[in-house]
């Protein structure tokens, strides 16, 4: 079992799976994402955003009930295994604070421990603010069932809490609190074993929460979103030790330029490659309290920082070419032609489409594995004028596709040839000036 640490290389289950790009999870709101590698599967520990119910008056702010945990084995299937622990299940939290911020999952002596904050309970008015707190849930599985211990851990007042297991095992949790805090974690992991001591050199102004701490190449990363300015960036310090003193290095994510307040987001190794979860507004473009987890890959530099990550829409993974490729998602995009709108603004998440308007707009979609035998493609499409789209396979034209006049959507199936086996890059360019909807596409045998 590996340590999400390190760099060295059910009975809730629905079920449900959701398909590659970003966001990766695409059928409910999701953010502060906390992966966890286990084995050969990452599994993620997400808050869930939900529209804030009647009994909670806050309408304009973050309201969450509940957590869900979701699992892959190859960075593009996500299977979604359901409820995890609801607030109304707390002992000691608010079962209608709608509070259940970012967490945190880890492994110690077989068991999986769930940290979580939530309010304490009040009056049991709806939406009455009471200090959070943090508390432990644990199973004998990643899905679940979860067990919430029935008191929350004394002397940790705050949110966002990451448990950090170092080399020798022995396990920490780190939170915000005017500033960042760490402390070791008792035998059980249900209780401070030491006084906090305050991480110090962080940046200033701005608020800092959302503490993720990891180990790479002997080094101390503490990663943090900061309010610099108008919204959250993400940034980090670096020590030798886990206590310091931390040199704060700079920014790796810049702010959102749609101005999304908050990012949240951990940090790991997964079959040599380094993986950064995070979240943003996809699909509640109106209002930064409905979010959605994306990932991409992250890279280090020769001396160690940590280099700016630039978010995509293609996201990771490999997309299978039987499955349906969103080429709104794209990897790259032609400067002119192409654009990706939503398919109904009265439902997010049904998804975006891609518009090409003119000759030689084009739209390419990296990292799909065809297996051979292809010989066939099925294209959701709608063309009011009609229009001629052409299919190339790393640069290799496989198709050219005659789309009807279509004023609404359908399936128009195509012939295909020359399609060379293993992971290759797919285009999809106009061949005419008339405006062309699309979907997705999907490879048949």
């Amino acid at each position: 079992m590996l340590r999400k640490f390190t760099l060295s290389a059910v009975i809730l289950m629905l079920g449900v799976t959701v398909g590659a790009q970003n966001p990766i999870i695409r059928d409910q709101f999701s953010a502060d994402p906390s992966a966890l590698v286990i084995g050969d599967k990452i599994y993620i520990f997400p808050s869930h955003d939900i529209p804030a119910p009647d009994d909670f008056p806050r309408k304009d702010w973050f309201c969450m009930q509940d957590y869900h945990v979701f699992s892959s084995e190859n960075l593009t299937d996500w299977t979604d295994h359901g409820v995890i622990l609801d607030q109304k299940d707390v002992p000691w939290g608010n079962p209608k604070g709608y509070s259940m911020w970012a967490p945190d999952c880890a492994v110690h002596n077989g068991k999986y421990h769930f940290f979580f904050p939530d309010f304490m309970k009040s009056d049991g008015q709806a939406g009455k603010f009471s200090p959070f707190r943090v508390g432990v849930a644990v199973a004998d599985k990643p899905e679940g069932p979860y067990t919430p211990r029935e008191t929350p851990i004394e002397g940790v007042f705050g949110i966002d809490p990451c448990i950090f297991v170092d080399d020798d095992g022995q396990g920490y949790i780190v939170w915000p609190a005017r500033g960042i805090n760490i402390a070791k974690l008792n035998d059980d992991w249900s209780e401070l074993a030491e006084e906090p001591t305050p991480v110090g050199n962080l940046p200033s102004p701005g608020l800092i929460e959302g503490p993720y701490l990891f180990k790479a190449n002997g080094k101390y990363y503490m990663t943090f979103p900061w309010a610099r300015k108008d919204t959250e960036v993400l940034a980090y310090s670096v020590a030798d030790n886990i206590y310091g003193p931390y040199e704060f290095k700079g920014v790796f994510f810049e702010e959102w330029p749609n101005k999304c307040w908050t990012n949240h987001h951990s940090i790991i190794q997964f079959k040599e490659q380094w993986y950064i979860f995070y979240h943003h507004n996809d699909y509640s473009p109106s209002f930064d309290k409905n979010r959605s987890v994306c990932a991409d890959s992250l890279f280090f530099e020769s001396d160690g920082s940590i280099r700016i990550v630039k978010p995509t829409l293609r996201g990771i993974g490999i997309s299978k070419a039987t499955s349906d490729i969103q080429l709104d998602r794209y990897s790259a995009i032609s400067e002119t032609g192409a654009a990706i709108e939503y398919l109904d603004t009265a439902n997010y998440f049904a998804g975006w489409k891609t518009i090409f308007s003119g000759t030689e707009a084009w739209v390419r979609y990296n990292t799909v594995q065809f297996d051979g035998n292809c010989n066939g493609a099925l294209l959701r499409v709608k063309a009011p004028k009609g229009g001629t789209l052409l299919l190339q396979n790393d640069q290799k034209t496989v198709a050219k596709v005659k789309v009807p006049e279509s004023p609404d959507w359908a399936e128009i199936p195509v012939r295909v040839k020359g399609i060379k086996k293993g992971i290759n890059n797919l285009i999809v360019k106009s061949a005419s000036e008339q405006e062309i909807h699309v979907d997705w596409i999907r490879f048949t045998k």
